[in-house]
């Protein structure tokens, strides 16, 4: 007999132990009105919770169409291929129907619908199917890849049931949540857990606007858009990520949290797209040796490495090493914190910015500028710092490159002689793919990947040789 079970039996049979066996149920079992109504309340509110949200989220298929480069043809002139299969006439390119699964939220009952990027961005067919039944047709409103976050809208004859969005900034570490959503397609599926930590950053493409909520709620594959709830069955985060090495759920799953993620969508739903205000400057985080120079006990803030010339910044009056310590006279704690605030300020609108300069606090009023206007105003900024400038990929250089797809990378089309890109090799025409092991999606998000890397950095490019079309990787360091 196993003696860890052996000792296990024994105990349960003492008298001690039988007793509260004995006393357990009886409890259990007792008046409820002995028990206090905070318990009642826990023991029912999940149950609840699902009961109320279920109706309002939706199960989502989509189907993509895409093509995809044929295997076979890197072997077109290889003399053994020919003696083995002749000449024969291969297309460059095949086209394949992928499908995949997905959650969303029913937000209104005028059928708008809030979902991931990553689950729709890219369809050619969405559907969505109610938990009465009822499938219906979708279309896609506006997509926002920089947060991870897409509306798509179905159109009914009668109003449909919605969520009610809660506060996101009061969710307080360790408070209780629910999950709702269709991981692996089985429908309906309620997980609970708690908030396991909040801010979290870093987490994916490190030019997007990051602030997740961690759970330990199980989340899988097909609950990518559903909603994270709180016990008053507000939704206060949208599953958007896990982290796991197995790719099934291993207790860490992250959330945008509900007031981003209801900033976006009202955007979404107005305009189709997401307009963000600007500050004009790059930033880096405080490290502690940083903080230590700057005479500062303990990192926190967002120190300015770069002001962009004539943007918002400049013009009143901020400056490079300047610390910002608050921004609308709230607290910032770290770059990302200053990055998401200032995006979702409204352009136009006067700021008071706090920094720290030489040890003392001044504040300064900034008007918020607009980031598709400051993308030319950036691309100067690249300039500088590459020595170089970029255009979109072509349709051209996407059926060229059978590696390459339209949209992906950016091409150089001015190189100065003695950049940091000319130094290691670049040529006129060569394609950027990747920064760090990040994908290059077009010239904005080239921007955006650029901004956040600290000035002199060595970076990984991965890089596409126009010459050759074949792809390598290059370290260069950025000014």
């Amino acid at each position: 007999m196993n003696r860890n079970l052996y000792n296990y039996r024994h105990w349960l049979l003492t008298p001690l132990f039988v007793g509260i066996l004995l006393t357990v149920p009886f409890l259990s079992y007792s008046k409820s009105a002995e028990l206090p109504e905070s318990a009642l309340d826990l023991r029912t509110a999940i149950s609840h919770v699902a009961e109320r949200n279920i109706p309002a989220v939706a199960h989502i298929e989509v189907t993509q169409r895409q093509e995809v480069a044929n295997p076979l043809l890197p072997f077109e002139n290889d003399p053994f291929f020919h003696y083995f299969f002749g000449n024969p006439n291969m297309p460059k390119k095949f086209k394949q129907e992928l499908k995949g699964l997905g959650t969303g939220i029913i937000m209104d009952a005028q059928g708008h619908i809030l979902t991931n990027n990553h689950v729709v961005g890219g369809a050619s067919k969405i559907n969505v199917l109610l938990s009465n039944g009822k499938q219906y047709p979708a279309e896609l409103i506006g997509t926002d890849p920089k947060t991870d976050l897409a509306v798509i809208k179905v159109s009914t004859k009668k109003p449909l049931p919605h969520v009610t969005f809660g506060d996101s900034d009061q969710v307080k570490v360790g408070e209780w949540v629910v999950a709702i959503g269709h991981p692996r397609g089985l429908d309906q599926t309620v997980t609970q857990g708690i908030i396991s930590a909040k801010h979290r950053q870093g987490i994916t493409d490190p030019s997007s606007y990051q602030d997740f909520l961690q759970t330990d709620a199980a989340i899988n594959p097909g609950n990518s858009g559903g909603p994270l709830l709180n016990l008053q069955g507000e939704v206060i985060g949208v599953n958007a990520a896990i982290a796991s090495q197995s790719g099934g759920f291993e207790g860490i799953g992250f959330a945008i949290p509900s007031n981003m993620a209801l900033h976006v969508a009202k955007q979404l739903i107005a305009h189709g797209k997401v307009t963000r205000g600007w500050l004009g400057v790059s930033i880096q985080e405080l490290t502690p040796d940083l903080a230590k120079s700057f005479g500062l006990d303990t990192p926190g803030g967002a120190l300015i490495a770069d002001v962009v010339k004539a943007g918002p910044a400049d013009k009143a009056g901020l400056k490079r090493g300047d610390i910002v310590i608050a921004f609308k006279d709230k607290e910032i704690l770290h770059t990302s914190d200053l990055r998401n605030r200032v995006a979702n300020t409204p352009i136009g609108q006067d700021v008071r910015v706090t920094v720290l300069r030489k040890g003392e606090r001044q504040d300064f009023t900034v008007k918020i500028g607009n980031m598709e206007d400051a993308t030319k105003m950036l691309s100067t900024l690249l300039k500088n710092r590459l020595g170089a400038e970029f255009r979109p990929t072509t349709p051209k250089e996407a059926r060229d490159y059978h590696q390459l797809n339209h949209q992906q990378g950016v091409a150089i089309f001015w190189l100065a002689a003695d950049g940091p890109l000319a130094k290691v090799g670049f040529e006129v025409g060569d394609i950027i793919l990747q920064v760090n092991g990040h994908n290059v999606e077009g010239v904005q998000g080239f921007v955006d990947l650029v901004s956040s890397i600290a000035p002199n950095s060595l970076v990984t490019v991965l890089a596409l040789d126009h010459n050759t079309g074949q792809t390598g990787y290059v370290q260069v360091v950025i000014k």
